[in-house]
């Protein structure tokens, strides 16, 4: 292949990457746009790969060998993926097979190489992915306590995080920025988890620690009553209301990492960061309905904490 093709399908992965973090990551695409030009591209590779391994997990159940005998299962397509990115990864232009997953990984691939991302991050993914997955050796569909869902978070949360924080760029070191970086990849997640409740009792799943869950007097059976009812029981708001107080507490600790950063991305991430912690807000003003409606915030208030973040990084910019 030619450099000059080689760089026209580049491009074109690169526009496929913007459109899944367009179509799917509202907050985080606002987000972006914060950014210089030169950096989202990246952030929009690093997105739709992380999207792209979620629907497979998501899916893991409708898209069973059974019901599309002409795919692999779930936990074959996360081995493929894995497989396809070691060879884009240690064989650069080599062509790869020609799967669904092919232009993404070309992006990914050209992010890791270009902003010198450790491997080690997105293997460390995958193999919390895979815990998500009925029939691996190290499934799992619910956790007992908080360290136990810590350590699923570490490989699906804070492992964006530190995949994400070389393409911000930091003003020192990166390792010291890098437990800020875990940090807030993590509270991100538990917020996903608080919202999502419902959606993830259908899938079969409970990502709320079992222990905390239980000092409020909540159970597995308590949790599927209220699915099935639609109404949050008082025993499970104040087990929410609970989890919220972690979770804030989480974003307090990351907060200061923000200021580890390159100046220019700042806005960006101070962006991300309240409007993804708005959501928890958003719950709490539902009186914790968490069964009807999906926690959401508001297009205009996206727009004008973006706003905000978006004069003062032009101010600071023209000083």
């Amino acid at each position: 292949m030619s450099s000059d093709a080689s760089s026209t399908q580049l491009d074109v992965a690169y526009r496929v990457c913007k459109q899944i973090a367009a179509t799917h990551g509202r907050t985080y695409f606002l987000a972006t746009r914060l950014l210089s030009a030169e950096r989202r591209p990246a952030i929009h590779a690093l997105y739709a790969f992380a999207r792209l391994v979620d629907d497979i997990v998501d899916h893991a159940e409708t898209d069973a060998p059974q019901r599309l005998p002409q795919r692999p299962d779930p936990a074959d397509l996360l081995d493929l993926i894995e497989k396809d990115l070691r060879i884009a990864l240690e064989s650069p232009g080599q062509p790869l097979p020609a799967e669904p997953h092919r232009l993404v990984l070309l992006a990914l691939a050209d992010t890791i190489g270009r902003y010198d991302i450790a491997a080690q991050h997105f293997w460390t993914f995958l193999d919390s992915m895979r815990m998500d997955v009925p029939g691996t050796s190290n499934f799992r569909d619910r956790y007992t306590t908080m360290a136990e869902l810590r350590d699923y978070m570490a490989g699906s949360a804070a492992a964006i995080g530190l995949q994400v924080l070389p393409v911000l760029g930091t003003v020192g070191p990166v390792a010291e920025a890098e437990p800020a970086a875990a940090a807030l990849g993590e509270a991100f997640q538990l917020t996903n988890f608080l919202r999502d409740v419902a959606e993830d009792l259908d899938r079969g799943r409970v990502y709320l620690p079992a222990d905390e869950l239980a000092a409020f007097g909540v159970d597995h059976d308590l949790l599927m009553h209220c699915r099935r009812t639609g109404h949050t029981d008082p025993k499970l708001r104040r087990a929410v209301a609970h989890l919220i107080a972690i979770n804030r507490d989480i974003y307090r600790k990351a907060q200061p990492g923000i200021d580890l950063l390159d100046p220019r991305v700042r806005p960006a991430i101070r962006t991300a960061a309240t409007l993804y912690a708005a959501i928890l807000d958003r719950i709490e003003d539902s009186d914790y309905d968490i069964f009807t409606h999906r926690a959401v915030v508001p297009r205009h208030r996206r727009l004008g904490v973006a706003a905000v973040q978006f004069t003062t990084a032009a101010l600071r910019n023209h000083r």
